[in-house]
Order: structure tokens, then sequence, then C-alpha cells
């Protein structure tokens, strides 16, 4: 379970990394710095933390089991729904409700923020080499 979680969030963060250095390159040369905030959480939250996980995952195991795919599942909706509801709060593309992209940008950061505390526990819950034995 833990090997096959660290790879789904190494790929999203491989995604993510990609995505940040787009908005890199465009922002360098349109010399245009609107995506600035966005850019620097894509790339921290969505390329290094759930990069991060990604590799904790794939080098220890937990006790507990189902805390790896709740963690997982918080882990990728929060930094998507985060990075998307910034997007739309702060550049409002599409001419989308205000109330709409505001309620995004709120339940993204909030479930990321359960994805940091269940991360946390995680830590907590690996599994010693004397109780694999």
């Amino acid at each position: 379970m833990e090997r096959k979680w660290g790879m789904r969030l190494i790929r999203i963060a491989a995604i993510f990394g990609l995505i940040g250095a787009i908005l890199g390159s465009h922002m360098a040369g349109s010399m245009s710095y609107q995506f600035k905030p966005i850019h620097a959480h894509i790339l921290v939250v969505g390329w290094l933390s759930v990069f991060a996980w990604g590799i904790f995952y794939s080098v220890f195991t937990l006790k507990k089991k189902a805390l790896v795919a709740i963690h997982g599942w918080t882990a990728m909706i929060g930094s998507i729904g985060l990075t998307i509801g910034m997007w739309l709060n702060t550049l409002k593309p599409f001419n989308i409700n205000s109330t709409v992209a505001l309620l995004i940008y709120i339940i993204g950061g909030t479930v990321l923020l359960v994805s940091f505390g269940l991360f946390i526990l995680s830590t907590f819950m690996v599994e010693t080499k004397k109780e694999r034995e």
C-alpha cells in the first residue's frame, strides 16, 4: 500500500513541478509576475511537499495501512484544491463567481491542513524493524 501511494504522490508532484516550471518560464519571458503566489504554492505545496510525502511512503511501512490512503487522498485533493482555488480567487479567470472561487480556495487549503496533520500522525505510526519480525 505504501509503495503504491508513494508512487502516486511522486507522479502528482512531478506534474506540479512541470506546471510550476512552465509558470516560472512564462513569468520570466513575459516580465509579468501576476502568477507569482500561485507559482510559489505550486512548487512548495505541489512539488516539494507532495514529493517528500511520496518518498516517505516509498521508504517506510506504517502500522495503520488506512492512514496511508486517507493521507494520500487528502494530500492530492488539498494540494490541487488549494492551488486551483488560489488561481481562481486571485486572477478571477472565466469571470467566475468570487464566492465560488473563495470557497474552492478555502476548502482546498483546509483539506491540505488536514493532510499535513495526518502526515505528522503517519510519522508516529512507522513500523520498526523489531515489529516486522
